[in-house]
């Protein structure tokens, strides 16, 4: 497997291709060419993940400013892998080159959102990757058509990972909030309210017990943003 800036029009076409076959997107909420072609310009990252010639996964991330510390960072909008290759550990290629060339830039963040209910990717961005979250967004896309969605609100925790930390401190835990064992519009709430919380109280999500399909944040004191 090898992991590269994607090159040209034809392999962002591809990209976006892609959109429709992992998430099943229509055309309304597919990022089109010219997104991923105004990325490479201003510096963001279009991203590859190639078995031989063919796509297996790809990564779409935009600059951003912080606009209340002026902290450049960038937001990874998008991670996608094929079927064929999940649990390969192509996701993770993808997040690591992503941390190589931000580094390599001088950008010492990189955010992205999640949804809070998806104990796998919770796990991967916590445990394996070693973000934290102290921010929980309400409905952040709207209402989507996907069938991914369920006609529910698209409520998301933001991941930071500050990738010029080699190691994140050991803080000690304390609070724990499980996931509830059924996504739905009341355990969502639900959710954010015990999150929101304790983001207000100064902690923030340092890590994540996985079982099977759920799991349980658990909470640290963290400094203040």
């Amino acid at each position: 497997m090898n992991v590269r800036a994607l090159s040209g029009h034809a392999e962002f076409a591809e990209a976006v291709r892609l959109q429709k076959v992992i998430w099943g997107f229509p055309d309304l909420e597919l990022l089109p060419v010219r997104f991923f072609v105004v990325a490479s310009r201003i510096g963001g990252q279009n991203l590859g993940a190639f078995d031989g010639a063919r796509m297996a996964g790809f990564l779409l991330a935009i600059p951003g400013i912080k606009r209340d510390s002026g902290v450049a960072y960038l937001h990874s909008h998008m991670l996608g892998v094929l079927s064929d290759y999940r649990d390969a550990g192509v996701g993770r290629m993808l997040k690591l080159a992503q941390r190589d060339d931000a580094l390599a830039r001088g950008i010492p963040l990189i955010e992205w959102s999640f949804d809070p209910f998806e104990a796998k990717n919770a796990y991967f961005n916590l445990e394996l990757l070693g973000a934290i979250v102290r921010t929980y967004v309400p409905n952040m896309y709207g209402i989507s058509p996907s069938p991914l969605h369920a006609g529910l609100p698209t409520d998301r925790c933001i991941a930071e990972w500050w990738i010029a930390e080699t190691t994140r401190a050991k803080t000690d835990v304390v609070a724990r909030v499980s996931l509830p064992p059924q996504k739905t519009r009341e355990s969502q709430e639900s959710l954010a309210r015990e999150l929101q919380r304790h983001f207000a109280d100064g902690l923030a999500v340092t890590g994540f017990e996985r079982s099977g399909n759920t799991g349980t944040y658990l909470l640290s004191p963290w400094p203040s943003k």
